[in-house]
């Protein structure tokens, strides 16, 4: 297997360090650059076109925020994991709806970052424990009800049902395997599913599934 490539973007010279050796110490993964601002960021990401970006929220120049809305744009192929001190539901909110495929905080331990390092290669969306928990409180269990999306109605029933199972977190042959239909169907669904919806990517389908209540937490 291909080794995937990994751009560090921080603006912390001892943290690209740390990142690097824990990058580095994986078979399956190579850095290809690194990044101190988020200018240089999106410049390297284009030159560079890593399968991976890691970027941080606080960047000179250009937040990191920014920096993975503009790189998601320009290369959408490439999946980006943001790994920052500001452990902030709103940093987080705004990580994903800028196409970030994870939020992790930077203490998290070596092994879990390369968990979600796998995940987000493989198109999973992954999320700190402790901000999982509150975006869920603040976005699906709050006083007042998610108000019904009409964009859902053009879904069919098959494919309500497969949304619901990508909000959960649900790879496509998870999905598969638990509906009984071949992967290649599952993958027609969901595309149908993001084209249907004018959505981009299964991150923006997770956000929309949980605040339009078709998907609750323990449901």
């Amino acid at each position: 297997m291909a080794e995937a490539g990994v751009l560090i973007c921080d603006d912390q010279e001892l943290m690209r360090v740390g990142l690097r050796m824990v990058v580095d110490s994986q078979s399956d993964l190579t850095v290809v650059g690194e990044a101190g601002d988020g200018e240089e960021a999106v410049a390297k990401a284009l030159t560079l076109r890593p399968d991976l970006i890691l970027m941080d929220v606080r960047l000179p120049r250009l937040d990191g925020i920014s920096a993975t809305a503009q790189v998601r744009v320009a290369l959408p192929q490439a999946k980006v994991l943001v790994i920052t001190a500001c452990d902030r539901d709103e940093y987080a909110y705004a990580a994903l709806r800028a196409g970030a495929g994870g939020f992790l905080v930077k203490d998290t331990p070596a092994a879990e970052m390369l968990v979600a390092v796998r995940g987000v290669l493989r198109g999973d969306t992954m999320l700190a424990p402790s901000v999982t928990r509150r975006l869920i409180d603040r976005y699906v269990t709050g006083a007042v009800a998610p108000l019904t999306d009409k964009r859902l109605d053009i879904l069919t029933d098959r494919e309500r049902e497969v949304l619901s199972l990508v909000a959960r977190g649900l790879n496509n042959t998870e999905i598969a395997e638990k509906l009984f239909l071949g992967e290649t169907t599952v993958k027609t669904h969901v595309a149908r599913i993001l084209t249907k919806l004018h959505i981009r990517d299964r991150i923006e389908a997770v956000v929309l599934a949980y605040e339009s209540g078709l998907v609750r937490p323990g449901g």
